[in-house]
C-alpha cells in the first residue's frame, strides 16, 4: 500500500513538472503572455481530462482524440483562445463544444478563481451525451464543478436561458455565417472567439467584438477544428 502511495505521488509530481515545461515552452513562443492565463494553465490538470490510455501524452502540445470523432485541442490553442477572450474574474461565459471539459476548466479558473468574491460562471454545451457525462466527472475530479454547468444540446442555438454573456468561445468550426443566436446572446462590449470556414480545411480563428449592434471581426490565424454540427452549423 505504501509503495502504491509513493508511486502515485511520483506520478502527480511528474504531471506537475510536465505541465510547467509545457507552459514554459508556450511562454517562450509568446503564445502565453498574460499572467492570469499562465496561472490557469499551470493550475488546471490536463491529465484529468484526457482518456486514460493517453494520459502519458497529456502535456504534449497536440490535440488528442477523446472519442465520438471529437478531440481535446492542443494546449497552445487553449492558451490562445483564453488570451484573446480577455477572460476576467466575474465574467459569465458560454462555451460551445464541451468536449473533455478541459477548456471549460481553464475558463472557470480565470472567471471564478478559488476565494473569489466576484465569481463568474461557465455554461458549456455539448451535443454528445456520453461526453457530457464524462466532462462532468472530470470537472468534479479537478474541482471545477461549482463554476461550470454542462448542458446537453445544440450549441449553435446558444443558451438563451442565461444570456447575455460577457464572453463566448466556440471549439468547433462554424460555417462562415456565424450562428445568429451566438451573436445575439453576446453582451454589448463582449467578445466571441470562434473558428470558421469549411467543414474540414480552410478554417480561420476569429475574434469578434460587439459594440451595440455592430460586430467587429479580426482574423487571427489559420486553424483546423472538428465541424460545428447543428441547426446553424454543418449537417451531421
Amino acid at each position: 500500500m505504501l509503495f502504491r502511495g509513493i508511486n502515485f505521488l511520483r506520478l502527480i509530481m511528474s504531471f506537475v513538472e510536465k505541465r510547467k515545461k509545457l507552459v514554459d515552452k508556450l511562454i517562450k513562443r509568446k503564445i502565453l503572455t498574460k499572467p492570469e492565463v499562465i496561472r490557469a494553465m499551470l493550475k488546471v490538470p490536463r491529465d484529468k481530462f484526457v482518456p486514460k490510455k493517453a494520459v502519458s501524452t497529456a502535456y504534449m502540445d497536440s490535440p488528442l482524440t477523446i472519442g465520438l470523432g471529437q478531440t481535446i485541442s492542443a494546449p497552445h490553442m487553449n492558451a490562445m483562445m483564453c488570451e484573446y477572450l480577455e477572460l476576467k474574474e466575474g465574467d459569465k461565459v458560454l462555451e460551445i463544444g464541451t468536449g473533455s471539459g478541459y477548456h471549460a476548466a481553464l475558463c472557470a479558473e480565470l472567471v471564478a478563481p478559488e476565494g473569489s468574491q466576484n465569481s463568474g460562471h461557465v455554461f458549456t454545451i455539448e451535443r454528445h451525451q456520453k461526453l457530457v457525462e464524462k466532462a462532468k466527472e472530470s470537472l468534479k475530479e479537478a474541482g471545477y464543478e461549482h463554476a461550470v454547468t454542462v448542458i446537453h444540446g445544440d450549441g449553435t442555438l446558444g443558451y438563451p436561458e442565461k444570456a447575455p454573456y460577457d464572453k463566448i468561445l466556440v471549439t468547433a468550426a462554424s460555417p462562415e455565417n456565424i450562428p445568429p443566436p451566438l451573436k445575439k446572446q453576446l453582451k454589448d462590449g463582449g467578445i466571441l472567439c470562434i473558428p470558421a470556414g469549411s467543414k474540414s480545411y480552410g478554417q480561420n480563428l476569429y475574434v469578434i467584438t460587439k459594440k451595440g449592434e455592430d460586430l467587429k471581426s479580426k482574423r487571427i490565424t489559420g486553424v483546423r477544428f472538428v465541424p460545428l454540427i447543428g441547426k446553424h452549423g454543418f449537417d451531421s
